[in-house]
């Protein structure tokens, strides 16, 4: 279900128990995609379909019982929703049992061989071409490539390399292949990493060295509290457990309320 589809108004929310008759029940697994676009005069409904296991169908006095697995995908950051009161928060927290990042492909380029020879073919299956080779001057330029479409745009882009080669090796034009190589300007020479390693501890500092929370570092990044430490283990951003004593407690002000296993000093390592 996309909720950003899911416009009703809410007078015609009907909640009334069964008058009669057996309830209907339901299983299996219940997407709801895009879910930080849910209107919030629906998140209530929401809601309380996931906590009693139930709803009616609009028009409908029949309760039907529900035992699904609910899994919701957003490209949104539902916390600093939440903290702006544009989500609910216990509808956040009700969803929030496992949560799972999905880093853009610019983030994992050793992920994009697999999925390259993947949609090559699928592709080449459906439109009946026998185009199973990736020469390795492409593969470079696919792992290079900073995919601002994310995995649609590299679909997009073996698709239509598919659909234009002659033979059984994967052929892009060489105007799109240039396109993607060219030269960066200065300040997108930077690496994304380079970026990040400077970001982040700007971040921490200005979230008084808070790592979770709704106004932690993670919450202002956009990014889950595990997903930030392991970014500034990579980054080389250490993280220190606080000894108890005065001269650690001057240094770090902001942690000195919290409990031992949160003492944590961030340490920019350059």
């Amino acid at each position: 279900m996309n909720s950003s589809a899911s416009r009703e108004e809410p007078s015609r929310e009907r909640v009334r128990k069964p008058e009669g008759g057996s309830n209907r029940r339901m299983g299996g697994t219940l997407f709801l995609d895009e879910i930080g676009d849910l209107p919030l005069e629906l998140q209530p409904k929401l809601l309380r379909a996931l906590q009693e296991q139930e709803f009616e169908r609009l028009g409908s006095s029949q309760t039907i019982r529900v035992n699904v697995r609910v899994v919701a995908a957003t490209n949104q950051n539902l916390a600093l929703l939440v903290a702006d009161k544009q989500f609910r928060a216990d509808l956040y927290y009700r969803l929030n049992v496992i949560p799972i990042l999905l880093p853009a492909l610019r983030e994992r380029a050793e992920d994009i061989p697999s999925l390259a020879e993947h949609f090559v073919g699928k592709f080449s299956a459906r439109l009946g071409k026998p185009v199973d080779v990736i020469p390795d001057e492409v593969m470079e330029v696919l792992k290079a490539h900073d995919w601002p479409g994310d995995i649609r745009e590299l679909q997009n882009f073996i698709e239509r390399a598919v659909v234009l080669s002659p033979g059984p090796m994967l052929r892009p034009t060489l105007t799109e292949l240039k396109q993607m190589i060219r030269q960066p300007t200065a300040a997108a020479a930077r690496t994304f990493a380079e970026a990040e390693r400077e970001h982040i501890p700007d971040v921490l500092k200005q979230a008084d060295w808070l790592v979770g929370g709704l106004r932690g570092a993670a919450a202002r990044l956009g990014l889950p509290r595990t997903t930030l430490l392991y970014k500034m283990r990579k980054l080389g951003i250490e993280m220190r457990r606080a000894r108890r004593g005065r001269s650690i407690q001057q240094e770090t002000p902001a942690l000195s309320g919290l409990p031992g296993s949160e003492q944590l000093q961030a340490v920019a390592a350059f």
